[in-house]
């Protein structure tokens, strides 16, 4: 084998070696306390913990512990987690579910890094979305990112079981008929936006 493609080769093989140990080792798991004990705990980086869950709808919220062992979950374990995990830490979180139709999303907003921990995108190098803070502002990039259109989206704390909410934004969507002096009367849609604290 000529030298350049020798020392080719050993770079490929030494690589595949260091890739196959980072497996090794980052599939051995984390737990709860992992989390919790973690000192330089971001929001970037507790999302990267869960790069490798695979998603796995449940009509309740998982328990921490038990979505950590499964390595499986939705957006609103991931979400609720993440709340808990980083007010721990000293971050101003909030939980934000967005209705969509035929779907429900929820995300944990961070005021801090203005941006918020979205299940769907714990497998990307960005992990977190940045965003304004209002609710409506993380609905429209929520929906935006899911190709779907928002019809209401609530603020809400989850504690002991219990979603208790703080805050909703609803869009209703109407038509009212634009009519100039030079075309013919056109329907055009207006957005009309409630909230109900």
């Amino acid at each position: 084998m000529p030298p350049t493609l020798k020392s080719l080769f050993l770079k490929i093989q030494r690589n595949y070696r260091l890739l196959f140990l980072w497996i090794f080792l980052f599939n051995l798991g984390f737990t709860l306390n992992d989390l919790r004990n973690d000192p330089k705990l971001t929001p970037e980086k507790f999302a990267k913990y869960f790069a490798d869950f695979e998603f796995e709808f449940h009509s309740e919220v998982q328990d921490p512990a038990t979505f950590i062992s499964r390595k499986a979950g939705d957006c609103d374990d991931f979400a609720i987690l993440a709340d808990l995990i980083l007010r721990e830490k000293g971050y101003h979180t909030r939980l934000i579910a967005v209705r969509m139709p035929g779907l429900t999303h929820v995300v944990c907003y961070v005021e801090e890094t203005k941006s918020y921990l979205d299940f769907n995108n714990r497998i990307y190098l960005k992990r977190t979305v940045s965003c304004g803070n209002s609710i409506q502002e993380i609905a429209d990039k929520v929906a935006k990112s899911l190709g779907a259109r928002w019809t209401s989206a609530s603020e809400f704390t989850y504690k002991n079981g219990i979603k208790q909410m703080v805050a909703t934004v609803s869009q209703t969507e109407r038509y009212i008929t634009k009519q100039t002096t030079s075309s013919p009367p056109q329907k055009v849609e207006s957005r009309k936006i409630i909230i109900d604290f």
